[in-house]
């Protein structure tokens, strides 16, 4: 067995249909601090068919367990980087389409964690495909937490706005390495999913108070967070996440200089 470590993620950037009956898409929020080990003792999250055929797919014999420390639901990609992290541990070393596929045989829908550059590509989330390779985000700061309940992906759900617009305008922003553009950018995926799909959040108020550039969210989830230029989360930001009722709060970079 390989000793591996899959990252998370901390919502999107951006979520969405493209088109209003186009395919669900993203740009997943890379969060290095949200990790899965693997092997370990721990069991994992699915049912002995589902990892029967995983395995399968895959061709490999056995799978071991793997440990995450976070939960599931938050909007961090659990389930994908377990599967992820198991998989590499058997010793699978194939390509990331393949492994895409096998998650998408097991969940129905996946996140891109088992790319390099998980970020960088505008990714399908039903069917596991690249639809665009995005430039990486540029280098920011995110100081966030959990609100409300976990939610666990359902990969029949569809109720997304459109946001091919937004997507669009992804390129260009993340090209000229314009991190607020950026951020405005993710604060409108996060404004429209939260207006559709709730629960109402105090995020644009603590973006407002904080001085943030913006906010993000895990589009199906609890994760929420706030966009910050490197180094200029206020001190009191953490304790006005905790007053305003997040929990698990944390700070971390991401994207790319």
């Amino acid at each position: 067995m390989n000793n591996v470590t899959v990252f998370g993620h901390f919502g999107e950037w951006i979520q969405g249909r493209l088109g209003p009956s186009g395919p669900v898409a993203l740009i997943t929020l890379a969060c290095s601090p949200l990790r899965v080990t693997a092997p370990s003792g721990e069991a994992l999250p699915f049912t002995a068919d589902q990892l029967a055929r995983f395995a399968a797919a895959l061709g490999l014999d056995t799978l071991p367990g793997a440990s995450r420390n976070f939960a599931l639901g938050i909007g961090a990609g659990g389930s994908t980087a377990t599967l992820v992290a198991t998989a590499r541990a058997a010793g699978y070393d194939g390509t990331p389409e393949r492994l895409a596929r096998a998650c998408i045989a097991v969940e129905g829908a996946t996140d891109p964690l088992m790319f390099d550059t998980p970020d960088q590509h505008l990714w399908a989330s039903r069917s596991g495909k690249v639809l665009r390779t995005m430039p990486a985000p540029p280098r920011a700061a995110i100081l966030g937490g959990l609100w409300g309940a976990p939610v666990c992906t359902d990969a029949q759900d569809q109720a997304f706005d459109d946001v091919s617009d937004l997507a669009e305008e992804w390129a260009a922003a993340t090209e000229a390495r314009d991190l607020p553009r950026v951020a405005a950018l993710a604060s409108d995926s996060a404004r429209r999913c939260t207006a559709r799909r709730g629960p109402p959040d105090p995020m644009a108020d603590l973006a407002r108070d904080l001085g943030a550039l913006g906010m993000v969210r895990a589009h199906t989830g609890s994760a929420r967070g706030l966009i910050f230029a490197p180094e200029t989360i206020p001190p009191h930001g953490a304790s006005a996440l905790q007053e305003a009722g997040l929990e698990a709060i944390l700070s971390f970079e991401t994207g790319s200089p």
